[in-house]
């Protein structure tokens, strides 16, 4: 059993009461966990990228202890999805809402 579970009961109230609107309320998350899973994707490739060899042949590819570790270290970093939440129930994401111009009438 993990220590801290991925799956936690969350009060959709509380997540509502930022924005008034449960809907606004997880897009804004959900805008953040992407950008959250983007960055770690970048970060992770580059270092992945550091051990990349062009070898052309399957049988001369071996596994690199570093790379190994790297990818478990990552592998046990909270979710985005889970981080982004926090930090919405926290107020560390900022965000406005568009508002709509008004059409000329014809």
């Amino acid at each position: 059993m993990a220590t801290q579970p991925s799956i936690i009961t969350r009060d959709v109230d509380k997540i509502a009461a930022q924005t008034g609107n449960i809907y606004q309320s997880v897009v804004i998350i959900s805008k953040r966990a992407r950008q959250i899973a983007i960055n770690l994707k970048e970060e992770l490739n580059n270092k992945l990228a550091e051990f990349a060899t062009t070898v052309d042949n399957l049988e001369e590819v071996f596994e690199n202890r570093e790379q190994i570790e790297i990818s478990k270290f990552y592998e046990r970093l909270p979710k985005p999805t889970t981080t982004a939440l926090e930090e919405f129930m926290e107020g560390k994401i900022m965000y406005r809402q568009r508002t709509e111009e008004p059409k000329p009438e014809a």
